[in-house]
């Protein structure tokens, strides 16, 4: 018997396991992210192009993002949010983006000026690789369909960015760890997802993001830190903090849905929301004539 007993707790250790890896597999990866600030005075006809990429990508079974515009933070700023698996996915998806818009826009000489006109719109762009930490993510989804489901249901998007002092990357990932494993103690900890800057950014930067349904979500607040590490445990991420992190920012995004060309899956979790149908316009009905009504 206890022979047996040793071997189902070792059967249920290797599942364990098999389930962990499994989720840092799924959770591997980065996101490409591009960054633009609009003139103010473009903003309408930049609003105007963006939906006409986004047409073109979705007819033409083109490249994948997610639009948002922030809105509390620096304004007229507008993130374009893609999933890839690897740097060579990056490849893939701006070939994609390439050919669908060539296709629309009759060629390479359309895609150009098509650019040139988003160019004459913005004021600066950045792009950046950000690696997903999926082993310092809080109560991250088990599997693709509920993280396709998360992400589709999502209105409002609020990321932390967390600009790390050179040679303490890893005391605050160590810091990050510690939280994660307090906050999944709780049984309503909210869903934090975590990713590091890969390229594109000065030094490290970490991003906390939130995703909610509404604004109302953010209202619902976890346990306060120094209630949830114990009065030694906050003592030391406050030291952490002033040692490690050289300052940080929060802004909150919405999601626009008629800039975004979104995945299938994420797109199937409201597609009322991601792919609205366009307003159809009632005729008027032509009035009598009087011939007409005389003869009636």
């Amino acid at each position: 018997m206890r022979l047996r007993g040793l071997g189902i707790l070792a059967g249920v250790v290797l599942l364990a396991a098999a389930a962990f890896a499994q989720m840092q597999d799924f959770y591997s990866g980065y996101l490409d992210v591009g960054i633009v600030k609009v003139k103010p005075e473009k903003r309408a006809e930049f609003d105007a192009l963006g939906k006409k990429i986004a047409d073109a990508n979705r007819k033409n079974k083109g490249d994948t993002w997610l639009a948002a515009e922030v809105t509390y933070g620096e304004g007229n700023v507008v993130q374009f949010t893609s999933f890839r698996q690897n740097y060579a996915d990056i490849d893939k998806g701006m070939d994609a983006f390439m050919s669908a818009i060539s296709k629309t826009a009759g060629g390479a000489a359309g895609f150009a000026k098509m650019m040139q006109d988003v160019n004459n719109c913005t004021a600066s762009s950045r792009a950046e690789v950000r690696r997903r930490r999926g082993d310092l993510s809080v109560n991250p989804p088990t599997d693709a369909a509920s993280y396709a489901k998360m992400v589709g249901e999502t209105r409002w998007v609020r990321t932390a960015m967390v600009r790390i002092r050179p040679g303490h990357l890893g005391e605050y990932e160590e810091l990050l760890k510690t939280i994660k494993a307090a906050r999944e103690r709780e049984m309503s900890a909210p869903t934090t997802l975590v990713s590091q800057s890969a390229a594109g950014q000065q030094g490290t930067v970490f991003y906390l993001t939130t995703l909610a349904k509404s604004m109302a979500d953010f209202d619902a607040t976890p346990t306060p830190l120094p209630k949830l590490l114990g009065q030694e445990g906050f003592q030391k991420y406050l030291k952490t903090v002033s040692e490690a992190v050289i300052g940080a920012e929060t802004i909150i995004s919405r999601i626009l849905p008629e800039l975004s060309n979104p995945p299938a899956d994420v797109a199937a979790a409201a597609p009322d929301f991601w792919h609205p149908k366009p307003a159809v316009t009632m005729k008027a009905k032509p009035k009598a004539t009087e011939a007409g009504s005389k003869t009636q």
